[in-house]
């Protein structure tokens, strides 16, 4: 299962996509909720590794389920 990234929690701060093995992270289109930058994950090609979850410093931005209810690209 996919890990997600909680669109509006997401503060771009983007250590997770030069961690990410498989380039599955993606920039958001505008600005969540915040106000700040955004990123996504593409379930589709994301291997459940966790290295996102681990090096992410803002606390609840990033879940180890597939929510993608959560998340959104643009």
């Amino acid at each position: 299962m996919a890990h997600t990234i909680v669109t509006n929690v997401c503060e771009g701060v983007a250590d997770c996509v030069d961690a990410c093995p498989v380039a599955c992270i993606h920039p958001g289109q505008g600005a969540n909720s915040k106000g700040t930058a955004f990123y996504w994950i593409n379930f589709d090609t994301c291997i459940d590794c966790g290295i996102c979850l681990q090096v992410c410093p803002v606390d609840g931005a990033i879940l180890s389920e597939e929510k993608p209810e959560l998340q959104r690209a643009g």
